[in-house]
């Protein structure tokens, strides 16, 4: 009787992909998407893969060398996603489980997952308990701070494909500027389209008061971000004062700290990011916590992969959508009529176009 599978290689690659549409936020402007790449070989022979949008182009390279480092803490060891996971948080807790190594972590988690799936010929999806439905999407793939003509035109643009939502950047020098601009863009939408607007937390406590009760009425879905993430003192206030929903969750450093946000009340919705979450594994505990609460839970980036876990979630709410890998997939992800719906195949199905990783890759 053969034991279980083991970790043998893993192959981890930074590029770095042009955007279609640059996207001005409050904190940057990003022209392009830094991604690692990861593809983790058992030693049954199985290929699992995941990747990460890095944020920026040191951020990538500096994912890659952690994980060339801390896989050789693990090499050999059984594909078993929470003893990996427990091992190297124990083996990097002097430099802390946060930012880089936590994506790095969370890079190597979902990879281990997905083998998993493939080995088990299952999609991620099933093997976690979902099933394969069609999953609403939004499109989030544009709407920076391009000022109210501009948007207004980004935003019907963006319907292409059946959208039925859209998500709005914000952060202009006034309260009258986000709001002048929110309407254009509202104005254009139909009816029954959804706007979330997102803050990326550029503001104050009293300007997030302030900007949130002119927003009131707007026809907007939700607030994110508005002030810092992890204050959650002033997050709770403004989730108490405003009637408009308060999104929260990209940043959460794994389940942990999203639970600190939920016993402060800081948020109404939670949509973690599956690098900083924890990958699979922090996800579904991530996805308990939310169910334990009737939160609706939304995702982060990474859509292809997200959509998977989305699927296993009780609480499922939004996909956010944006198509900055396309360029590398042998098979994008398809959005008909604003919904995704997965492929019956196993693991996430993710399969590199290795001309384009080539042409993309950084140094």
């Amino acid at each position: 009787m053969t034991g279980p599978a083991t970790l043998q290689a893993l192959r981890c690659r930074a590029v770095q992909v042009p955007l279609k549409r640059p996207l001005g936020t409050s904190a940057a402007v990003v022209r392009a998407a830094p991604l690692v790449l990861l593809d983790l070989t058992t030693s049954d022979g199985v290929v699992g893969r995941s990747y990460l949008f890095a944020y920026r182009s040191g951020g990538a390279r500096a994912i890659a060398a952690l994980l060339a480092d801390a896989f050789e803490l693990v090499r050999g060891q059984p594909a078993e996603p929470m003893a990996v996971a427990a091992l190297l948080e124990r083996r990097l807790a002097l430099i802390g489980v946060t930012g880089v190594a936590r994506m790095a972590l969370s890079a190597l988690d979902i990879a281990i997952w997905d083998g998993r799936a493939v080995a088990a010929g299952q999609p991620l999806a099933r093997l976690l308990g979902g099933s394969l439905r069609p999953l609403r999407a939004y499109n989030s793939a544009g709407l920076g701070l391009i000022g109210a003509a501009a948007a207004a035109d980004e935003a019907c643009a963006l319907l292409d494909g059946g959208f039925g939502a859209v998500k709005l950047r914000l952060g202009y020098a006034s309260a009258a500027e986000d709001l002048a601009v929110t309407r254009a863009v509202r104005a254009r939408l139909p009816d029954a389209v959804q706007l979330m607007v997102d803050y990326n937390q550029a503001l104050d406590r009293a300007q997030a008061l302030e900007r949130g009760r002119a927003l009131d009425g707007e026809g907007v879905a939700w607030l994110e971000e508005p002030v810092r993430h992890d204050d959650w003192a002033a997050n709770a206030e403004i989730a108490r004062t405003l009637a408009l929903p308060l999104q929260l969750g990209e940043n959460f450093n794994g389940p942990a700290q999203m639970l600190q946000a939920l016993e402060a009340s800081a948020c109404d919705l939670v949509m973690p990011d599956l690098g900083r979450i924890g990958g699979v594994s922090g996800w579904m505990q991530a996805a308990a916590l939310a169910a334990a609460r009737g939160l609706p839970m939304s995702s982060h980036l990474m859509p292809e992969q997200s959509a998977h876990l989305l699927l296993a979630t009780p609480t499922a709410d939004w996909l956010e959508h944006v198509d900055w890998a396309d360029a590398l997939l042998q098979r994008p992800l398809r959005v008909i009529d604003g919904t995704v719906q997965l492929a019956d195949e196993p693991g996430s199905g993710l399969a590199w176009d290795e001309s384009a990783v080539a042409r993309f890759a950084l140094d």
